[in-house]
């Protein structure tokens, strides 16, 4: 592209090329769902990526990222941008999915708001009510309380040091009321309640 006739011979020619066919992400995203419409419960797949730029220091709107793998300074914590992207996993064997939002986080953001939002904006267009997949950097209280109007079922991982709380039981009249119930451990099995459900995959 940088060689076409059309563009001055400069160096950032290609840059300003893609920044100028920029595409709209909105009609973008309605014309990815429409491949969906016959999809009967839609996966979309929601996550949050790093792209570690240390030293880029005039590079706009860094933060603190969080890097699974090793860091050469052994903290798995690094400056860059995070993005957020929810995709559609098809349900025919293959490795490949549709992204349908890829977006940077800003400073001001979080990857459980930006998630919830961009599942919101997928799920006004769906036809059918989609399943949600999330990793354990998601299961927590906040995304579960931002997504709890939108119209999609939730599956994320939990990371195995998580307490979970049942309802209060009714207030007895006396002191203060209780904030939570009964307590479960994910990493002590004596603290887990009896299951109301049993599935069995084969």
């Amino acid at each position: 592209m940088a060689l076409n006739p059309l563009f001055r011979r400069e160096w950032s020619s290609a840059y300003e090329a893609l920044q100028d066919c920029r595409p709209d992400q909105e009609k973008l995203m309605q014309l990815y769902i429409q491949q969906m419409s016959q999809v009967e419960r839609p996966v979309l797949a929601i996550d949050h990526t790093a792209w570690l730029r240390p030293h880029a220091p005039t590079l706009k709107e860094r933060t603190y990222e969080h890097q699974p793998t090793a860091l050469p300074h052994g903290i798995p914590v690094g400056i860059g941008q995070g993005y957020s992207t929810i995709a559609w996993i098809p349900s025919t064997i293959g490795s490949w999915a549709l992204p349908l939002r890829h977006e940077r986080i800003t400073s001001w953001e979080n990857p459980m708001a930006k998630g919830a939002e961009q599942l919101a904006q997928v799920c006004e267009y769906l036809q059918n009510r989609p399943i949600a997949l999330f990793d354990s950097e998601y299961g927590c209280a906040p995304l579960i309380k931002a997504t709890a109007a939108i119209a999609a079922d939730k599956l994320m991982r939990i990371r195995s040091n998580r307490c979970l709380w049942s309802a209060p039981l009714s207030y007895s009249g006396r002191g203060r009321p209780r904030t939570h119930g009964k307590q479960f451990k994910l990493n002590d099995a004596q603290s887990w309640w009896e299951p109301e459900q049993t599935l069995f995959i084969s």
